[in-house]
This record gives structure tokens, sequence and C-alpha cells, in this order.
């Protein structure tokens, strides 16, 4: 794997980090995921003991599946698209809504090889991160790399952005 790409081993330091921070705050995660397909709920479920900090992952890649689990509205996908700010703010919120965890993350994007246009290229993803009572944090990434290295750098930026909502800055 190129440098650009984490390896397994610096994603379970990450998720190891993250269920620290979480379980010294009393707080639980639930995932939202597209382009990642569950990778980063994965991650978080290697690490032993996570059942006290980890709810649960929802791994939602189709419109109908965004509605139906997220509560994602079918004018946002039909308006913006399924890669966009507005899609994953939805998310990240309805990871919320519809889950007993405190704390969320989502992403969405194009991890290749097809299926990028001249707006979003391969590589574009959005992610978002929320507490509950809290308002939500998007971010727009543009990653390099084949399929593997870009949902693996999505994982990584998913996991460092659950700490930095977690943690005063």
């Amino acid at each position: 794997m190129p440098e650009l790409a984490p390896s397994d081993t610096e994603l379970l330091d990450l998720a190891r980090r993250v269920g620290e921070c979480l379980q010294r705050e009393h707080l639980s995660l639930a995932t939202a995921e597209s382009c990642t397909g569950g990778w980063i709920a994965k991650m978080v479920t290697d690490v032993p003991g996570c059942s006290a900090w980890f709810e649960c992952g929802i791994a939602a890649y189709s419109y109908e599946a965004k509605q139906a689990l997220l509560g994602v509205r079918p004018d946002t996908l039909l308006k913006h698209g399924a890669v966009s700010e507005e899609t994953v703010l939805e998310m990240v919120s309805g990871a919320l809504i519809h889950t007993g965890a405190t704390v969320s993350v989502a992403v969405t994007g194009i991890a290749g090889p097809g299926g990028g246009t001249e707006d979003k290229p391969v590589g574009t993803v959005w992610l978002a991160w929320k507490r509950r009572g809290g308002y939500p944090r998007a971010e727009l990434h543009q990653f390099a790399g084949d399929r593997e290295q870009i949902r693996r750098q999505t994982v990584a930026v998913a996991l460092r952005g659950i700490r930095g909502i977690l943690t005063p800055r």
C-alpha cells in the first residue's frame, strides 16, 4: 500500500483510540456508511470490548436504503445526489435518530474505479460527524489512489473525525 493508504494496524490503532474516548465519556457510536460498506464498523468491532461503546453500523448504498434506514429525503437525493453535503448531513443525523447512539459518523463517496464525473471525480468523499443534541460537521475530501486506498483513507479520516468531536480543540 502506498503511504497515503493507512495499514490495518494504523486503522485498528485509530479505532482503539476512538473507543477509549467514547468509553471515557460514556458515549456510544453508530456508523452510516456508503462507499466504505461497513469498513468503519468493522474496524471498531475489531477492538475487544467494543460492545461497551459501539451501538451499530448501517451500510446503505442504494437511494432506497438511505431513505429507509437513515431517513434521507428522496428530494435530497434527486436534487443533490448520493455524494453530497446535503445527503451526508441527513445520513449522520438519521443514524442518531434511528439508533440509541450518542455519536455518529457518516460517509458517502465515489471509491471507483468507475462512477466519477467531471463534477464528482473518483475519490470524492463527503464525511460528517455529529453528537446527539449538537450540530453536525461535514467535510469534503478528494482522495487519490485505487478503490481500496480511497476507502482506507476514508476510514482513517472518519475515525480521526470522531475523536475530533469528542476531544476539546
